[in-house]
């Protein structure tokens, strides 16, 4: 049955935008200072904008349940296509508690600021909020699509918006900025060498928009359509972020940036300055209810294209196995397991931020594998199917194609190796045990699935 192609250029921008937008990198990148705003043109140019073609491209020729299972396999058989499908749930798991913190952080904050830094405190909140969310949806108890919509909008646009605005006006009203905004700063220096591992979490940032590609065949006219809802999408994505990191970054130093709850502080430090300190309470409780909805959204979201590999006996059938309420019960609680395992990284890190930021350049190094495979998947698909018929096709040809391919694996390659520098912020000093630790994290995610396949086919 052909999908009602229903969506208008307006659904989809919004889509897209939903998908992308996100509070939880942003005090991530304030740490570059204005060179932020460099390095988000240069993510969107070569990673954003490539990512949205190719999965378009993709997602209107082979517009099955699985998504990046069926496009990789397509590419390169099953056997690829299950282990970075495995990669794209590891890392959406690895993403869990680094959402979570957020939650817990904002809620330690309006009760007592140094539960933030309290390793204890942060563990507990994020497994007790994990595993309920996860007990709710294997009762079927899930949040609707409109309510996930409702709380992004009120949990993440509008905050992002808010403080754009407050930014401005507290710029504008001649207010000293922690930042230095000139055409020296623009660009990176050698001072901030050591900042250049939080780039793939920059790009991480910019994830999404694949996503929503694949809902372009749905619209009435998506070649003429999709280019515009993706200009359009890009310029509001690329502003919203770029401008909010800049508020954070204008007011609270990078040496005082809490990267869990900084976006907070720097609401805060704004409240104080207007006078109006009684709108921290709001906007807390806005972010907490914008993030639970995203993660109820996502907690059964990742299971589809591995319940899919699953049932294609790429990877061990009890993740297809359902409860009696239909839901994938046995793919639920494996998730809430390994989500469990990565927690206790709070414990062993030296500091929460330091788990914080493991975490976020983990998920975001795990995300590059799987986009540099993507990226070459629509090249190979390009020629190697060129009989399947797509509703969308990336201009220019094999040209078009070679080149929207060729720099999203470059971008994704250059913020993979850049991955395995340690930020100060990370507080481990030692490089070679930082990259033997994430490296080694790293090898057992990926030789999982290897094994795992092996025992599904006997």
């Amino acid at each position: 049955m052909k999908k009602k192609k229903t969506l208008s250029l307006f659904a989809i921008t919004m889509i897209n935008i939903i998908a992308v937008d996100s509070i939880r990198t942003l005090p991530i990148s304030a740490q570059y200072g204005f060179s932020l705003v460099f390095y988000y043109l240069v993510g969107g140019l070569f990673f954003l904008i490539p990512s949205a073609l190719i999965a378009a491209e993709l997602g209107t020729g082979w517009p099955e349940t699985g998504g990046l299972y069926v496009w990789i396999k397509e590419a390169f058989g099953k056997k690829t296509g299950a282990a970075i499908i495995w990669l794209n749930w590891i890392y959406n798991l690895a993403w869990y508690p680094t959402i979570m913190a957020l939650i817990a952080g904002i809620s330690a904050y309006l009760i007592n600021p140094a539960l933030a830094k309290n390793k204890y405190y942060m563990i507990t909140v994020i497994l007790a909020l994990f595993w309920l969310a996860t007990l709710l949806n294997c009762y079927g108890m899930r949040l609707s699509s409109w309510i996930s919509t409702v709380g992004a909008i009120f949990g993440t646009l509008l905050p992002m918006a808010f403080i754009i605005i407050l930014s401005f006006i507290f710029y504008y009203q001649g207010k000293p900025l922690a930042i230095e905004i000139s055409s020296n700063t623009f660009f990176p220096s050698s001072e901030n060498l050591d900042k250049l591992g939080f780039f793939s979490s920059i790009l991480f940032g910019l994830l999404g928009l694949e996503m929503a590609a694949t809902h372009a065949g749905e619209m009435t006219d998506p070649k003429r359509d999709y280019p515009k809802s993706l200009f359009i999408s890009v310029i509001i994505i690329l502003s919203s972020i770029i401008f909010s990191s800049l508020a954070i970054a204008a007011v609270v130093p990078a040496r005082d940036l809490n990267l869990v709850v900084g976006i907070l502080q720097a609401f805060k430090l704004f409240f104080t300055v207007f006078n109006i300190p009684y709108f921290t309470y709001i906007i807390a409780a806005a972010i907490i209810i914008g993030a639970l909805s995203g993660v109820s959204a996502w907690i059964i979201g990742p299971t589809k294209g591995i319940m899919v590999a699953s049932m294609d006996k790429a990877l061990p059938k009890f993740l297809t196995r359902r409860n009696k309420h239909g839901v994938p019960s046995g793919a639920l609680v494996t998730q809430g397991l390994v989500v469990t395992l990565l927690s206790f990284f709070y414990l062993f890190m030296p500091s929460v931020n330091s788990t914080f930021i493991f975490l976020s350049i983990l998920t975001a190094q795990l995300a590059m594998i799987v986009y540099i495979t993507l990226f070459a998947a629509g090249i190979v698909l390009h020629h190697k199917k060129r009989h399947v018929k797509r509703a969308f096709k990336i201009p220019g040809g094999n040209m078009g194609i070679w080149i929207t391919g060729a720099s999203g694996i470059l971008i994704s390659s250059f913020a993979f190796f850049l991955g395995f520098i340690p930020p100060k912020a990370a507080l481990i000093t030692n490089i070679y045990l930082y990259e033997a630790l994430l490296v080694g994290v790293m090898i057992v995610i990926t030789a999982l699935p290897l094994l795992l396949s092996k025992i599904s086919a006997k």
